[in-house]
């Protein structure tokens, strides 16, 4: 387990918020105008909308910033209520937040479980010993990215967090109905009241850094990030269908290899080097900038993009070479 965070240190905000059946994009330009205020706050590094997924039932906003001290300004501020009091009408409950204190990129790009503990002052040992056999086991099971363990910041949040990362979903979800989880959680009864939520980012590891190499938050929307794994997919599998085209090897054969290069080309090189920089601006749009004119924008360099790769790739197979 790693050591538990100084709550000086960069400061994040997970906030869960179930929206009305409907409501969803209305929630979601409202949530947009919020971050956008935020973003005027002093210590603001990022904000990030999570749509529900399957394994995420509420939509999940995360707020970062520069210290616990302008994160809980923000999180208090008149500004902040005068939005919420606009968007309860998208509401369906009251929200739910976590607050971690680490470094600028507090959760992990694929799966994400935050699990929150009230623990009485004189069973704080006791957790300590009951969270380290928990990590012991779960340490052992497929997938398993690390865990963090962060202390209850006075005046922000009572509760313990603690953050279990996975490689993906079917690790996570064998580690949560495991035999062994069960019995660590009856060795704890005593700290049963807990709230546990699964944040997804599909795609994570292909968006973590921007054009500078640098990490980054995960795209803006869910469909973005589709048009901009499609924009990185298709020459990379075509330019290997060239490639492995002379090889002649069975269809069984060579898609077998061709989509195990194609994963990690798209990895090492597509997204990295290519599609990232090409449309980073578009993935993380900047707070002030216009939505629409961001999709418009974006949406047609998509185009123009894929139209040059097609030509590209009509010429080569049609016109200069037809592949065997």
């Amino acid at each position: 387990m790693n050591a538990e965070r100084n709550p000086a240190a960069t400061a994040t905000a997970i906030i869960g918020q179930k929206v009305l059946p409907g409501r969803g994009r209305e929630f979601e330009a409202w949530q947009r105008e919020l971050n956008t205020a935020a973003a005027a706050c002093p210590g603001f590094l990022g904000a990030e909308i999570s749509a529900p997924t399957r394994l995420q039932s509420d939509w999940v906003i995360v707020y970062r910033f520069d210290s616990v001290a302008h994160l809980q300004a923000w999180i208090n501020s008149r500004t902040r209520q005068s939005h919420l009091d606009a968007g309860a009408r998208y509401f369906d409950g009251p929200a739910t937040q976590q607050v971690v204190s680490s470094g600028p990129q507090a959760l992990d790009p694929l799966v994400t479980v935050v699990v929150t503990h009230r623990v009485p002052p004189d069973q704080i040992d006791n957790f300590l010993d009951w969270q380290r056999r928990m990590v012991r086991e779960e340490s052992r099971f497929e997938g398993f990215r690390g865990t963090e363990l962060f202390r209850p910041i006075e005046g922000l949040q009572e509760e313990w967090t603690t953050l279990y990362r996975y490689d993906n979903a079917e690790h996570l979800d064998a580690w949560l109905t495991s035999p062994a989880r069960q019995a660590i959680l009856a060795e704890g009864e005593k700290f049963s009241d807990f709230r546990l939520r699964t944040i997804d980012n599909s795609f994570g590891s292909w968006f973590a850094f921007d054009s500078n190499g640098k990490e980054a938050p995960p795209p803006a929307s869910e469909t973005r990030t589709s048009l901009a794994v499609w924009v990185g997919l298709y020459p990379t599998v075509v330019l290997l269908s060239l490639l492995l085209a002379p090889a002649h090897m069975p269809l069984w054969i060579n898609l077998l290899v061709g989509n195990l290069l194609s994963s990690f080309i798209m990895s090492f090189l597509t997204m990295p080097y290519y599609v990232n920089p090409l449309l980073g601006r578009w993935l993380r749009p900047p707070p002030h900038e216009s939505r629409s004119r961001s999709n418009l924008r974006g949406l047609g360099l998509v185009a123009v993009v894929m139209a040059f790769w097609a030509l590209v790739f009509y010429l080569v197979t049609v016109r200069w070479w037809t592949l065997p």
